[in-house]
């Protein structure tokens, strides 16, 4: 929503309820929300220069009200990140060069699938680009979790490469000799491979622009083609010592991104692949990518160890990835606990830090510290008085994933709880934002404790169903963590009572069994045709599921209906789609496997392991 229409909004809500231009403040603030369910190319787009490709994506309604595509408050895409900027991919056809497309839908209710389709024209100059949009509401809010990104990669037809290699190759291929430009290896996708000998992996990295100079053009290349464990991962993509490269304008504090393959050895073990970054035509010093592989059902150099049946790649390389960090609202800080946190160890001593990482205080276990957001300014008391900062404040223990403890905090003193649950694992993050106008208390844990302090079984139900259960939620944070965009105003990836009930270490010490179910499918997920898949479940049937047409717009391969013997004769409890936990159990108890149940539910889906 155009800033300059909320400031009008503000000064004349008083005639808004009689001249209709502006929202009218009701009893209660509406709950903007959204959650993407399909994206052309699964937010990968290639595309040539000048060429218009039609692009299309879809949202379930998790609002509380019907969405609209006319009159007061209607839905439609804005261009974001930042926002309302005019982007070059706008081919004349969007409502401006900022507002791209209202909903297709006239109006879609709460539960619903609203469509949104669109228009891209790529622009002449070839390099990747990535568009980032989001929904709003006109005049009224943006949504969470209505924020998506395009990575669109404009390159020259077949024709026009065959013509131009040459060109091409010495515009993007780096020097040997050593660059004055700076660069941080800021993400990976594998932290490791694990793959029989022989395969194509594909992989990318990021690298962040550190230094003064704008790139150009950028690559990897192999630091030094006679080490026979550099050249022994040489794929057919490469050129030469040259990994990959590509053109495009990276400015200072921008981060570019490139996608590559290796061959896996040919030697059972474990080897290293490395590669040097480089940019403007010459190598960045001291800045490499460096991934482990492990070389299985190679030559019998080694002893050949027995293929982990426990991943199923289809014969294809396993590329993990490191394990995902979840970052969970765990706590609204408002009246409840007096507008401040006062948190403690008594398992490890602890720091105080500002996001920037910035030391505050240094704290000795079981000594306290109160953190706080008065309004205008952070404010923390490490036992000197109250100190003002400038930032977020974070709570962080010496002893990774230590127990750190909430002590003005009791869910039996103020919710009626059972149990206090005031006690989480890793790091605790006070965060104050601005969209919600609410302060927020975050807990920063890998995502396997993360799932341990999950109250979505008992720790008594059968170990199969567990598995099932917990595999089902593992993907559904994972989808979250992968977006990140569904609370990204809010800093955090799940809400920990909306989302998933999370209630943290307390949870983990009542339900062991749990723990071992959650270590017995250790990063694994439901994926579909190799994407991560949405794994609605709900309480109950009456005899058989619904297909995901009947109860949303719109169809999902995976989601269709199934008949549930166990529930004949039953009242549907939710809503449907997907899994009937009723039913899971029921299969557990009659002997079939974690795997076999969710396959059986979801159709044609696999289980895949992506972090070890």
């Amino acid at each position: 929503m155009p800033s300059f229409f909320r400031r009008i909004c503000s000064a004349f809500v008083a005639v808004a309820a009689v001249l209709s231009l502006c929202p009218v403040p009701t009893a209660h603030a509406a709950v903007y929300s959204a959650l993407q369910i399909t994206n052309s190319g699964s937010g990968t787009i290639v595309m040539a220069p000048g060429e218009i490709k039609t692009i299309t994506t879809t949202f379930q309604n998790t609002s509380d009200f019907t969405w609209k595509n006319d009159g007061a408050g209607y839905v439609s895409l804005y261009t974001y990140g930042p926002k309302y900027r005019t982007s070059v991919f706008d081919p004349g056809t969007w409502l401006s060069p900022s507002q791209v497309k209202r909903m297709a839908e006239a109006s879609v209710v709460k539960g619903k699938i609203g469509t949104f389709t669109f228009q891209l024209k790529a622009p002449t100059a070839i390099g990747k680009y990535t568009e980032t949009f989001k929904l709003a509401s006109e005049l009224y809010s943006w949504f969470e979790g209505g924020e998506f990104t395009l990575n669109i990669t404009v390159k020259a037809s077949s024709a026009t490469t065959a013509k131009s290699t040459t060109t091409s190759s010495t515009t993007a291929t780096p020097s040997t000799s050593v660059s004055s430009d700076r660069a941080t290896l800021s993400m990976v996708s594998a932290n490791k491979v694990k793959s029989v000998a022989g395969k194509s992996v594909t992989l990318s990295a990021g690298f962040k622009n550190t230094g003064t100079t704008t790139w150009k053009n950028y690559g990897l290349r192999a630091p030094d083609m006679s080490i026979a464990s550099t050249g022994s991962f040489k794929h057919a993509s490469w050129k030469g010592d040259v990994v990959t490269s590509a053109a495009s304008t990276i400015k200072p504090g921008e981060t570019a991104y490139l996608t590559f393959a290796i061959t896996v050895p040919k030697t059972n073990g474990k080897h290293t692949a490395k590669f040097q970054f480089a940019a403007n035509e010459a190598v960045v010093d001291d800045t490499f990518v460096t991934i482990p592989v492990e070389v299985t059902g190679g030559a019998a150099e080694a002893v050949s160890a027995p293929k982990d049946d426990s991943v199923d790649d289809g014969g294809q390389g396993v590329a993990y990835i490191a394990e995902p960090t979840m970052r969970v609202g765990v706590l609204i800080v408002d009246e409840e606990t007096e507008d401040e946190v006062v948190i403690t160890s008594g398992e490890s001593d602890f720091d105080v830090k500002d996001l920037e990482g910035n030391l505050l205080a240094e704290m000795k276990k079981g000594q306290s510290v109160t953190a706080a957001w008065d309004g205008k300014t952070y404010t923390f008391d490490g036992g000197k008085g109250i100190e003002k900062v400038s930032s977020g404040i974070r709570i962080i223990p010496k002893t990774v994933n230590a127990i750190m403890t909430v002590t003005n905090f009791d869910r039996k003193v103020t919710r009626g709880s059972s149990f206090t649950d005031n006690t989480f694992r890793n790091i605790l993050e006070l965060r104050y934002n601005v969209p919600n106008d609410r302060t927020w208390l975050i807990n920063e844990l890998s995502m396997e404790y993360y799932l341990r302090g999950l109250a979505e079984t008992s720790n008594i139900s059968p170990a199969e169903f567990q598995k099932t259960l917990i595999t089902a939620a593992r993907t559904y944070a994972f989808y979250h963590w992968s977006r990140a965009t569904k609370h990204k105003s809010e800093f955090f990836h799940v809400d920990a009572w909306l989302d998933q009930v999370y209630k943290g270490y307390g949870q983990e010490l009542r339900t062991p069994n749990l723990t071992a179910a959650i270590e017995a499918t250790r990063g694994r997920i439901v994926t579909y045709q190799g994407e991560t898949a949405i794994t609605p479940y709900f309480s109950r049937s009456d005899g058989h599921t619904r297909n995901w047409s009947d109860v949303w717009y719109g169809s999902v391969a995976w989601a269709v209906s199934v008949p549930v013997p166990c529930d004949e004769g039953k009242t549907l409890w939710g809503h449907g789609v997907g899994m009937s936990a009723s039913g899971a159990l029921c299969m557990a108890n009659q002997g079939q496997m974690y795997d076999e149940i969710l396959r059986y539910f979801y159709i044609g889906i696999d289980v895949a392991k992506k972090w070890e």
